[in-house]
């Protein structure tokens, strides 16, 4: 019973320094965390660059192992310490945790898996939930919702741009010769969307008084076609803005609602008031 009482001890106090920061040894240990995301992130980008992996690769292979090892330590003891590890295991941050821990690994295992060690730039999601930026996501839900209400406008607006462009492209076709560069419709259709959206390549350019009087009103055509998206998906994002504070209740002058960042040991929700004892997601105890 007394042995039993100490693992739960040890566990909740490994849980409080993991997954809360409002305690010395919480914020340190974020702060490590940030150092080692973002050494990490660096390696990888000093790993692209040949002459530098050539001079240095035993090094920086060195270092990656050091970070790979601690950020193997920290998911087993995120693991450890929650009692409902499948909870975190499949969350979004404990699949980002895997995918950016797992491929140095493969690369020792499986022959060609040294590709994979791209998806260790994943780590650079972490920093959200260290840093507590996940209360931002709910303004991405807004976009999400705006984006999702307009989608139909969108798509209608796409299909549009999409025959301008056949009929457009066939007319320079027609017009231009295959020196120009037009030599087939194809190749003219992605000119005229290349035009459309104002990115001009150079690639391929008309050279008759008619292919340039069209391609000026392409281009102009594209400034307008640049707005229109962009001003469908605000609509729709002031629209949900303007619902939800008029959904948003008046909060009494005398009731101050202060949220933490302890998280549930079962589910590992954050963000509970300070008042709180059980968790408003799962509904059981909170460690205290």
């Amino acid at each position: 019973m007394k042995e039993e009482k100490h693992q739960s001890n040890w566990k909740n106090r490994l849980h409080e320094i993991i997954y809360e920061a409002d305690t010395p040894m919480g914020k340190w240990f974020d702060l490590v965390l940030i150092f080692l995301i973002l050494l990490s992130v660096l390696l990888i980008l000093l790993e692209s660059v040949k002459e530098i992996d050539v001079e240095y690769h035993r090094t920086l292979l060195i270092l990656e192992w050091i970070v790979t090892i601690f950020f193997t330590i920290e998911y087993i003891a995120r693991i450890i310490c929650i009692k409902r590890p499948f909870k975190y295991i499949f969350s979004f941050y404990g699949i980002i945790d895997f995918i950016s821990t797992i491929p140095l690994y493969l690369s020792y295992i499986f022959a060609g898996s040294q590709v994979l060690l791209a998806f260790r730039i994943f780590r650079m999601l972490r920093i959200f939930r260290i840093l507590k930026l996940v209360q931002f996501i709910g303004e991405a839900s807004q976009l999400k919702k705006a984006l999702k209400a307009s989608r139909t406008k969108i798509a209608v607006f796409i299909y549009v741009v999409l025959i301008l462009s056949v009929i457009m492209g066939t007319i320079m076709y027609l017009i231009e010769s295959d020196e120009a560069g037009f030599t087939s419709i194809p190749r003219s259709i992605y000119w005229t969307i290349v035009t459309l959206t104002t990115v001009g390549y150079g690639d391929i350019a008309p050279q008759t008084n008619l292919g340039q009087f069209i391609a000026t009103i392409i281009m102009i055509l594209g400034y307008g076609i640049i707005a229109v998206p962009t001003g469908i998906v605000t609509v729709e994002f002031s629209k949900n803005n303007s619902d939800k504070e008029d959904e948003t209740p008046v909060a009494s002058d005398n009731f101050d609602v202060h949220l933490n960042t302890q998280a549930c040991p079962y589910c590992a929700k954050e963000r509970h008031r300070d008042d709180a004892k059980h968790c408003y997601n799962c509904g059981n105890l909170l460690n205290e």
